[in-house]
C-alpha cells in the first residue's frame, strides 16, 4: 500500500534581516560554504557574506549560477563543489537557481542552505529540481531524498524584486489547492510519488485563503518595495504553504499546462507562475468550475498583476501547431494531467485552453 505523505524543510524562517545571519545557519552544518548564486546578487555576496563568515572561521566558495537549471549545469556545479572541498551549499537566488542547488546537494550529499531572492515560485521548500534541457524546455523531474535543511526567507530581500516576480509566485501558490483538491478527489500521486495526505489538502486551501484575504495590500507592498504583515503573510503562502502544500497534496492540469507551454518560442521569456495561472484558468474549464470559483481566481490574477489572456504574454497570434503540441506535453504520461482523476485527451486540452483564453478575454477589462 502506498502511504500518504507529508514533508517539509527542516527549518523555515521568514523575517526581516535573515541572510546577514545566514553563518548562524552555516555552522549547523559545516564550516565549509558554496554559494550557487545568480549573478545579480554575487556583488552582496562577495562584499558582504563572504567577509562576514570568514570572521565567523566559516569558508566560502562562489559560483554564479547560469541562469538555467539543466544536467549539464548541475554536473557542472557538482564537480567544483567536489573540487572546493566544501560542506554546505548555499543556494541564494531564484527558483532555478535554487533547484540547482539543491541538486547539486543531492549529488554531493551535503547540507543544503536555501535563500531565495524572490517570492517567484515555492522551489525553496521542495524534495523535487526541475530540470530543463539545453534549449529551454522543460526536461525532466528530479525527485529528491529529502527536503532542504534551512530556508531563509528574508522579507527585506524578497521586497526589493521586481513586482512581476513576486506576482509571478502568486501564480503559482493560487494552483495549489485546486490541485490538490483534484488530487485528492482522485486519490492521485503527489510530488513525492506518495499519496496525498489530507494535511496537504489543508495546507492548500490555507495558501488560498491567505492569497485572497492579502493579495491588494500585498500588492501595494511589494509595488513601494515595503516590508508589512501582509506581504510576510503572502511570503509565507506563496514560498512554505505552496511548496509543502503541493509535495503534500500533488500538482495536477495547472502545472501541466505549464510545462507544455515551454513548447512555445514566444513564451520562453514568460516566469514559471505567470505560466501556471493560464495553466489553472485550464484546469478550471476542464473541471467545469463554479463560476464564482472562476471569477475568484480572475479577482486575484488581476489584482496581482499577472497575464490574464494570452495577449498579456505578448503574443500576437494562436498557432495551432504550437498549441496542440503543448497539449501533447501536458498529457504526457509522465506529467501531472493524470490526477484529473480521468482520462483527458490531448484534445480536450487543447479546447480547454482555446477556451481559457476566451473566457479571460471576456474579464479582460
Amino acid at each position: 500500500m502506498i502511504p500518504r505523505s507529508v514533508s517539509s524543510p527542516k527549518k523555515f524562517l521568514i523575517g526581516a534581516g535573515l541572510f546577514d545571519q545566514v553563518g548562524e545557519y552555516v555552522a549547523e552544518h559545516g564550516d565549509f560554504a558554496f554559494f550557487v548564486a545568480d549573478s545579480f546578487f554575487l556583488s552582496r555576496i562577495h562584499s558582504q557574506t563572504v567577509p562576514s563568515l570568514t570572521a565567523q572561521s566559516i569558508r566560502s566558495h562562489v559560483e554564479k549560477f547560469s541562469g538555467e537549471c539543466t544536467t549539464t549545469e548541475i554536473a557542472h556545479l557538482s564537480a567544483a563543489f567536489k573540487a572546493s572541498g566544501a560542506n554546505v551549499v548555499i543556494g541564494v537566488g531564484g527558483g532555478k537557481a535554487l533547484d540547482a542547488a539543491k541538486a547539486v546537494a543531492h549529488n554531493c550529499k551535503a547540507a543544503l542552505v536555501l535563500v531565495p531572492t524572490i517570492a517567484s515560485t515555492d522551489a525553496p521548500c521542495t524534495a523535487l529540481a526541475v530540470v530543463y534541457k539545453d534549449d529551454g524546455t522543460f526536461d525532466h523531474y528530479l525527485f529528491l531524498p529529502h527536503n532542504p535543511d534551512t530556508v531563509l526567507a528574508d522579507t527585506a530581500i524578497i521586497a526589493q524584486a521586481p513586482a512581476r516576480f513576486f506576482a509571478a509566485g502568486v501564480g503559482d501558490a493560487l494552483a495549489t489547492y485546486f490541485e490538490a483538491r483534484a488530487t485528492w478527489r482522485c486519490s492521485g500521486t503527489n510530488l513525492i510519488l506518495k499519496k496525498p495526505s489530507r494535511t496537504g489538502l489543508g495546507l492548500g486551501q490555507m495558501c488560498y485563503e491567505i492569497l485572497r484575504k492579502n493579495i491588494d495590500a500585498t500588492m501595494d507592498a511589494v509595488r513601494n518595495k515595503a516590508v508589512t504583515p501582509a506581504l510576510e503573510e503572502t511570503i509565507e503562502a506563496t514560498i512554505y504553504l505552496s511548496g509543502v502544500g503541493a509535495e503534500a497534496a500533488g500538482v495536477a492540469a495547472a502545472h501541466a499546462v505549464n510545462n507544455g507551454m515551454a513548447v512555445v518560442p514566444a513564451l520562453h521569456s514568460a516566469q514559471h507562475g505567470e505560466k501556471v495561472a493560464f495553466g489553472l484558468l485550464t484546469q478550471l474549464v476542464l473541471e467545469n468550475a463554479p463560476l464564482a470559483e472562476v471569477q475568484e481566481v480572475i479577482r486575484i490574477i488581476k489584482a496581482a498583476g499577472l497575464p490574464l489572456a494570452l495577449r498579456d504574454f505578448g503574443l500576437t497570434e494562436w498557432i495551432e501547431a504550437e498549441w496542440r503540441e503543448v497539449a501533447k506535453v501536458a498529457c504526457d504520461k509522465n506529467d501531472t494531467m493524470g490526477n484529473m482523476g480521468r482520462p483527458i485527451s490531448e484534445q480536450e486540452v487543447y479546447d480547454a485552453m482555446l477556451a481559457a483564453n476566451a473566457l479571460a478575454e471576456r474579464y479582460h477589462d
